[in-house]
C-alpha cells in the first residue's frame, strides 16, 4: 500500500541550527587569552631557569628550593589554560 506524502513528518533542521548557535562553548577566545597563556608558561620556565642559574639566590632567596614549585605552579596555570583554548 502506498503512503501519502501528507502524513510524513517534516525534518527538524531548525532545532539543531538554533542549539548550536546559542551554545557558549563554540565562541572563540578573547584576543588576550593566547598571550596570557603562553606568558604564564614562559614565566614559569624563566623562574626555574633563574633559580638554577643563580644557584638558589634568585628569584626569592627566602623560599629556597620552593622556588621550583612556584615556577612549576606558574607554568601549570598556563598549561591549564590550554584546555580552554579554541
Amino acid at each position: 500500500m502506498a503512503r501519502s506524502k501528507s502524513k510524513t513528518k517534516p525534518e527538524r533542521t531548525a532545532r539543531t541550527e538554533r542549539s548550536s548557535a546559542t551554545s557558549g562553548e563554540e565562541a572563540p577566545n578573547p584576543v588576550w587569552f593566547k598571550p596570557v597563556m603562553f606568558g604564564f608558561m614562559l614565566l614559569g620556565l624563566v623562574w626555574i631557569i633563574v633559580f638554577y642559574v643563580s644557584q638558589n639566590q634568585y628569584p626569592i632567596p627566602v623560599l629556597g628550593a620552593w622556588n621550583i614549585l612556584v615556577g612549576f605552579g606558574i607554568a601549570f596555570i598556563g598549561f591549564l589554560m590550554t584546555t580552554r583554548w579554541r
